[in-house]
């Protein structure tokens, strides 16, 4: 028999439909009624929280943490399934995949309709995220999200559609895996990554945009004396217009943390381009490169590694691996 903790969270995966059309958190979460008929699986399910994801924190995101590691270290538990609003789910699954070492299924679920829509998707991928989650060749596979008939890493899935019941897409990489009537199948392994078990998330970490013709007036409105650290999304490989790379300096000057990632959907940020606001450039001044992650990820990684108290080498290896 595996004992599978099931912590709801809010989203719209617990929301109601009201008559006007409006989706919105209700007192009763329907996620608590369904009739879960799997094999020797016996569910401890806990409403944790019930938040819109907007609404949640990287605090909120650290009290996941330790309710996940008390579950596996002091409890007789074998697998974890979290219900999570889709706007943040890959912030939270990031998050506990960074900080949790990989041992016993995590899984992070959430619905796009909620349970009183037509075609709801929540109940199905509650289902399929507790066969995941009591499967053995789910084990030290890190935190893994599974939606719609598939698996994929939180290390690179990202939300890729606003409405649509196949939003998360794991671009360059694919999903790990997927579910059928009576299978999961796993068709690719994720590499290891470093975790770093953290007990505070402190820190200001904004992250700016690059646009055609950006100049330097939105980073210089930044307060230094407020400021933790910068991420960058910038344009194609890691290249940023040469005015706003020329603001840059002064923050990189006060040994503030610039990182930097692409803001294209695909591909890896990496120093390629030689010229004024280009990936070279702006490498050689002390810009990091966050290979494989967005910007919303990179800023987590970024406050992990303050927080961790990483310094020199081991930060700048944890920043670009």
């Amino acid at each position: 028999m595996k004992n599978i903790l099931v912590l709801h969270t809010g989203g719209t995966i617990s929301m109601l439909e009201d008559e006007s059309g409006n989706v919105k958190p209700d007192q009763i979460n329907p996620m608590n009624n369904i009739q879960v008929d799997l094999d020797n699986v016996n569910l401890i399910v806990e409403d944790f929280f019930n938040l819109p994801s907007p609404q949640v924190t990287l605090e909120d995101m650290l009290e996941l943490k330790r309710r996940i590691k008390k579950a596996f270290s002091d409890e007789n538990i074998d697998g974890v399934v979290i219900t999570h609003g889709t706007d943040t789910l890959e912030e939270t699954a990031y998050f506990l995949d960074s900080t949790i070492e990989r041992g016993k299924p995590i899984v992070v679920t959430g619905a796009m309709r909620s349970s009183n829509e037509i075609a709801s998707d929540g109940t199905y991928n509650f289902l399929t995220s507790i066969r995941v989650a009591a499967d053995d060749n789910s084990a030290n596979r890190g935190v893994l999200v599974v939606m719609n008939d598939e698996i994929h890493s939180a290390r690179f899935v990202t939300k890729t559609h606003t409405t649509n019941v196949s939003t998360f897409q794991t671009p360059t990489h694919g999903p790990l895996g997927l579910l059928t009537k009576n299978h999961i199948l796993y068709f690719q392994n994720e590499h290891e990554d470093k975790h770093i078990d953290i007990d505070s998330v402190k820190g200001n970490v904004p992250i700016i945009k690059a646009y055609a013709g950006m100049t330097g007036e939105l980073i210089d409105l930044l307060d230094l004396d407020r400021l933790d650290g910068l991420v960058i999304e910038a344009l194609g490989a890691g290249n940023l217009p040469p005015l706003a790379a020329r603001s840059l300096d002064r923050i990189l000057k006060n040994k503030i943390p610039v990182i930097l990632v692409s803001r294209c959907f695909n591909g890896i940020a990496e120093p390629v381009y030689s010229y004024e606001g280009g990936g070279v450039q702006l490498h050689s001044d002390g810009v990091l490169f966050s290979r494989e992650v967005n910007s919303q990820k990179a800023r987590i990684k970024l406050l992990i590694a303050l927080n961790a108290g990483l310094k020199d080498f081991d930060f700048v290896s944890y920043m670009e691996n």
